[in-house]
């Protein structure tokens, strides 16, 4: 009982200091971890370098894993540039197991942890919420590391006595099999490889693993990391899930290798110390041991990398995405010019489509409570299918294009421009709305109904797929909504005056009249273009005469 108890308070003085570590060291680290990853992962090697760099500082992978993937949401990395960031920090994380071989079982660690305890504790004492106090954070982490490393070596020293274990497993592979999977438990239970590593290492060194048998463990450790990525991404984005998955692959494979060449590997660990004259201590043999197999997982997929990310790509898919997903245009087309603008021009009718919607979604959202959800959605297919489409028409410059069909490109792109826009005056136009106060005057009231029901009738007739488009009855109802814009404008105006609406209020109404003016414009002149353009390509018909 008193070795049950000693271990689980050295493995808890373990975690906690492997907590205080991470969290103080990414405290102190301040906006340096966001910098570096910006800044450092334009090319594979340096995303590599970036990802081991940052891990090895803060001690936590799943800090830096998260940090990446920030950036794949926003659009400053993309998916490849994130894995080779993985690919580092899963390097990075065995530098524990360094801290470990050369710190935690050679000094006496009370010597070393005491005072870094001492002298952290008084530094987060003194400047609460600063990086000062992060870092005496970090420092007291690694005192009470040390110091559960200590009680660890204690219990073992004593179970050593008495317990190995090559007894209780079975003999051969099964036996390796059977210690890959208690050191991915243990990651899995406790949700951190570096406090497995910890484990495993001190109990190597006290003679309860026998080499071979603590290198499947270290192996299955490794492993045991995927399940902390995995739990992590439940409920998360798609590119979390693709990073996840990525990652999951990486260890996979990773795994798999070292234990498939896990003798040649320990052979040429230990033949390169003799050779070098260096002790055959275990513990730092098994820290050489997984770096060198999660280096040899890079060297395995790093070839492979663009076409597992290609495959991953496709997996968690949104419906946003799905549908901001190019139709039309692909590198096909783009050796036959004529072909390609008349795609350009379905590409953005498809935008087109998206932002009546959108404006649609702005003119009936009129709850306060329940926000218009779907104008969000909307935004996020628009801005894919325009970043997709500005892609190609810059692709597609750069073929040697006969001058009637280069003039057609900037039509087509302003036609994009006026839907992007048209999307923008919603999303403002749900915004301003949802700040207003109710009105209390029926006129005004029924006056904005009216305009609002003639914004509806002009979208539907400025949709230029309609094989009924007409130019001039677009132009009817753009005079029949600008007149009724102009009256309520100036109603509003004098209510504002006559004191029978606040100041706040008028500017509010006001400026929701001018995003929802906006956006009615726009939409009629996307329509417009977009419908000359279509005629002039054949990609709608002109309608028959009665």
């Amino acid at each position: 009982m008193q070795m049950i108890i000693s271990l689980a308070g050295g493995l808890g003085l373990l975690l906690l200091g492997m907590k205080l570590m991470s969290d103080g060291l990414k405290l102190a680290a301040g906006g340096a971890l966001r910098r570096v990853l910006s800044n450092s992962t334009k090319t594979p090697f340096r995303g590599l370098t970036s990802g081991f760099v940052m891990t090895s500082a803060v001690q936590s992978s799943a800090a830096v894993t998260v940090a990446a993937i920030g950036f794949v949401n926003a659009g400053v990395m993309t998916l490849g540039q994130t894995v080779w960031v993985v690919y580092g920090s899963n390097i990075g994380t065995t530098s524990t197991a360094w801290i470990v071989a050369s710190l935690g079982l050679k000094l006496n660690i009370k010597i070393l942890a005491l005072p870094l305890i001492a002298v952290g504790t008084a530094l987060w004492l003194s400047r609460g919420g600063t990086r000062r106090a992060a870092l005496g954070e970090a420092l007291a982490g690694f005192g009470l590391f040390f110091l559960g490393i200590e009680a660890l070596q204690e219990v073992f020293i004593g179970l050593s006595q008495t317990v190995r274990v090559e007894q209780w497993v079975f003999d051969g592979w099964a036996g390796y099999l059977s210690l890959c999977g208690i050191g991915f438990g243990m990651t899995f239970l406790m949700q951190s490889s570096s406090a497995s590593m910890a484990l495993i290492l001190t109990a190597t060194a006290q003679g309860m693993l026998p080499l071979e048998l603590a290198a499947s463990a270290v192996i299955g450790a490794n492993l045991g990391s995927t399940s902390t990525a995995a739990i992590a991404v439940i409920g998360a984005t798609s590119n979390a899930k693709r990073v996840a998955a990525m990652h999951v692959i990486f260890n996979l494979i990773t795994g798999l290798a070292a234990f498939g060449a896990l003798s040649l590997i320990l052979g040429g660990i230990l033949h390169l110390r003799l050779l070098l004259n260096m002790t055959l201590d275990p513990v730092p043999v098994l820290a050489l041991f997984h770096t060198t197999f999660n280096i040899l997982g890079v060297f395995l997929v790093g070839p492979f990398t663009t076409r597992l990310t290609g495959m991953v790509e496709n997996w968690f898919r949104t419906e946003e995405e799905e549908e901001g997903t190019l139709r039309y245009l692909d590198s096909n087309v783009l050796s036959t010019p004529a072909v390609a603008v008349g795609a350009m021009v379905r590409e953005v009718a498809r935008v087109g489509a998206t932002a009546q919607r959108m404006a649609h979604a702005a003119l009936r959202c009129r709850s306060k409570e329940q926000p218009c959800r779907e104008l969000h959605r909307e935004k996020a297919v628009l801005d894919k299918l325009q970043a997709e489409i500005a892609m190609f028409s810059a692709k597609l410059r750069k073929h040697g294009l006969p001058q009637e069909t280069a003039e057609l490109i900037p039509d087509i792109l302003r036609s994009l421009r006026y839907y992007v826009m048209t999307g923008d005056s919603a999303l403002e136009a749900e915004t301003i709305y949802k700040n207003l106060e109710p009105t209390e005057d029926a006129e005004l009231d029924e006056a904005l109904e009216k305009l609002l029901d003639s914004a509806v009738t002009l979208s539907l007739h400025a949709d230029p797929s309609d094989a009924s488009f007409s130019s001039l009855r677009l132009a009817e109802k753009v005079e029949i909504f600008e007149q009724r814009y102009q009256y309520l404008k100036q109603d509003i105006l004098d209510a504002g005056s006559a004191n029978r609406l606040g100041v706040d209020s008028m500017v509010g109404y006001l400026d929701y009249l001018s995003s929802i003016h906006r956006m009615m414009d726009q939409t009629a002149k996307g329509g417009g273009w977009l419908r000359g353009l279509g005629l002039r390509l054949g990609v709608y018909s002109r309608p028959k005469a009665l």
